[in-house]
């Protein structure tokens, strides 16, 4: 065991976080799968733990292979996950599987598994515009050679994903934003831009409100107006979560003694934060808040230690798009949100949404590590002299 230990580099207490997510996802997957099981295996749980068992454990071998490559590497990766992401949205818009009146995912023809294209996007946007403020230090405040090359793929990303997957497109835009303020672009130019999306915003709003449409429009319609009105009948999912969190109270009903789990729809993924604190209480529910803000912790405490302006953008805007999405997902199931369709990262069950957390997570490490024996190359130096 310490010889797998000692393997791991990069901040231990960020590899401690993802190993007890990781126990609680299979905790928590393998208590709420059970009307899965019987719907689709005959009640058989043991095959979709095991399905989400090899989906993290291919998900570990991925975070330690990109956590050993030099960070460095990820800014020309990050081109090419660009030029990759952009046509599969596009190829996702027109012939994605289409779920819950969603077009969000493409289906790997050999394997059979869905790839949620927008995990892809998410992670390559978000170093593309850590390289392009790493390069544009220099003269960061021009509109024309710094603000108009990093913008215009987020506009792009952004307004490809909002379509098929509203909840996102904002996270990725939010995060987006934050990582210009920190990459020191004018502060003007953020917000004329801010303005304009607000605009665009609302007249998407205003026009999806007022939209007959019984397709993605007509599903958007129906979470503002269920979320707004409330009641049992208009909003079974979010009525459903809040039983299994009143019931849980300050401990919890214990492992695998969920009762929500039979009536709330996607107990383990939208709504697996609501079967946690029902299994594990008040308690268990703070105690996941607590694990995403060290994480966060970690990840901006990596960034301000990192020397280089490419390392430490990198590390902060993936820690915010990991922790904002924990706390959608735990938003809604409080119904302090309408329902968004965000996994738990690292907990919920998933697929390709698991392996692009990984790999994110991955990258944070690969700065950690790289930072980590500079300081170290540095102190020995100062002890030679």
């Amino acid at each position: 065991m310490q010889a797998v230990f000692n393997k791991l580099h990069g901040d231990r207490v960020i590899w401690a976080v993802v190993f007890i997510l990781s126990i609680i996802s299979i905790l928590a997957v393998y208590s709420s799968i059970v009307t899965l099981a019987y719907k689709y295996r005959e009640g058989n749980t043991e095959y979709f733990l095991f399905k989400h068992g090899l989906i993290l454990i291919v998900g570990f071998g991925l975070m330690y292979l990109t956590h050993n490559l030099p960070y460095k590497y990820y800014s020309r990766a990050a081109q090419v996950g660009l030029l990759a992401a952009i046509p599969l949205l596009l190829l996702t818009l027109v012939t994605g599987a289409n779920i819950n009146e969603a077009s969000r995912w493409l289906v790997i023809p050999v394997i059979n598994q869905t790839f949620q294209t927008s995990d892809l996007a998410k992670l390559a946007l978000i170093m593309y515009i850590a390289r392009v403020l790493s390069k544009k230090q220099d003269n960061i405040k021009d509109f024309k050679e710094a603000f108009l090359p990093v913008i215009l793929p987020i506009i792009l990303v952004c307004g490809l994903i909002l379509p098929a997957n509203f909840s996102t497109s904002a996270i990725l835009f939010t995060c987006s934003m934050i990582l210009l303020f920190i990459g020191r672009i004018k502060v003007l130019h953020i917000f004329g831009l801010l303005f304009i999306g607000l605009i665009f915003l609302s007249t998407f709003v205003f026009i999806a409100y007022n939209s007959k449409d019984s397709g993605r429009l007509g599903t958007w319609k129906n979470r503002i107006e269920n979320f707004t009105e409330g009641g049992s009948t208009v909003n079974y999912q979010a009525e459903q979560s809040k039983i299994a969190i009143a019931t849980g109270k300050t401990f919890g009903k214990k492992p695998g003694g969920s009762t929500q789990r039979n009536f709330l729809p996607h107990p383990y993924s939208d709504f697996i934060y609501a079967i946690i604190v029902e299994e594990y209480g008040l308690i268990g529910g703070i105690g996941i808040i607590f694990l995403y803000l060290i994480l966060l912790y970690r990840g901006i405490r990596i960034s301000l230690k990192c020397p280089k302006t490419f390392g430490s953008l990198l590390s902060i805007g993936l820690s915010l798009s990991l922790v904002f999405q924990a706390l959608i997902n735990m938003a809604v199931a409080v119904n302090l949100l309408p329902v968004t369709g965000q996994p738990l990262p690292m907990v919920s069950m998933g697929g390709t949404s698991v392996w692009f957390t990984c790999i994110a997570i991955g990258i944070i490490l690969s700065v950690s590590r790289e930072t980590e024996m500079l300081t170290n190359k540095n102190i020995q130096v100062e002890s030679n002299n």
